[in-house]
């Protein structure tokens, strides 16, 4: 039975540890990230699961000492929030090997499944790849695409790449525990990188299309913070939009009614929004 280290966080890396333990692989430990109290957490729980199954899960940085004393025959880094060092990676002599959630060179990085929706892509997908020092920029050991469609949130795309990353994870798998996994470099011509994303970066921008207001505004909808923008004196969050074909000729963010905005190009119908009041700190 060959033996595992994961490092592991989120939906995504809940289904890739019911993936291994499903397969036989020996769990020695779990390392996995603390939940920020700032954030709402929409995602299952690595820890809680870990923990119902009985195995050994730490929130700890991760030590050298402790992984070395697991003697992992391979680690697995599914969806955890920092990079291991190679000191780390080379303690598995099967490799170590990472679950993205893109179609890798594209959308290295954070926050990727919502640069993609927010760019307009209209796919997406997973790739595990082997681990190297450098973040999301090792050979794909395999990829899974799937689909966005234009009214897809960033929430409904992520709930695509669970299953994908599990199915990708399942088929790799017994040729990464013979150690001959295959290692097709990626294209650095082909190369994107997007970093993280906060909540202030879903102030709108209405000087951009009716469509990429429309992208923003399903890139980072509930659960996540939301796009806004403020009209008379109140913070407006939009969650969820429609772009029209249509214009007027006013000028960018003119609210031509309640429910309906001019772009730069193309008028935006709000279809479910929320008006807070601000304080001058919202204003920035």
């Amino acid at each position: 039975m060959s033996k595992a280290v994961v490092f592991d966080y989120s939906s995504v890396g809940c289904e890739c540890l019911y993936v291994l333990q499903r397969r036989g692989v020996e769990i020695a430990l779990v390392y996995t990230n603390q939940d920020d109290p700032n954030e709402e957490r929409w995602f299952d729980s690595v820890y809680d699961l870990a923990r119902s199954h009985g195995l050994t899960v730490l929130t700890e940085e991760p030590s050298v000492e402790r992984v070395r004393e697991a003697a992992p025959d391979v680690i697995f880094s599914f969806y955890y929030r920092s990079m291991l060092p190679m000191s780390i990676l080379n303690l598995a002599p099967l490799g170590a090997f990472n679950m993205h959630g893109s179609l890798l060179p594209r959308y290295r990085g954070r926050a990727c499944v919502n640069w993609a929706v927010l760019n307009g892509e209209t796919e997406t997908g997973v790739t595990l790849h082997h681990m190297t020092e450098y973040a999301d920029r090792g050979n794909i050991v395999a990829q899974r695409a799937v689909t966005i469609g234009p009214d897809e949130t960033a929430h409904d795309v992520f709930l695509k790449i669970i299953p994908a990353a599990g199915e990708v994870l399942s088929s790799s798998l017994d040729a990464i525990l013979s150690g001959s996994a295959p290692g097709v470099p990626q294209d650095e011509s082909k190369a994107t990188k997007f970093g993280r994303r906060r909540p202030s970066d879903g102030l709108i921008d209405w000087t951009k299309s009716a469509v990429e207001v429309h992208n923003l505004v399903r890139a980072v909808t509930k659960p996540f913070p939301g796009a806004f923008t403020f009209h008379d004196g109140h913070k407006l969050m939009i969650w969820r939009s429609r772009p029209l074909d249509e214009d007027t000729g006013e000028r960018p963010g003119t609210f031509l009614t309640l429910s309906r905005v001019q772009t730069g190009r193309g008028i935006l119908e709000i279809l479910e929004g929320e008006t807070l009041d601000v304080s001058d700190q919202d204003r920035h």
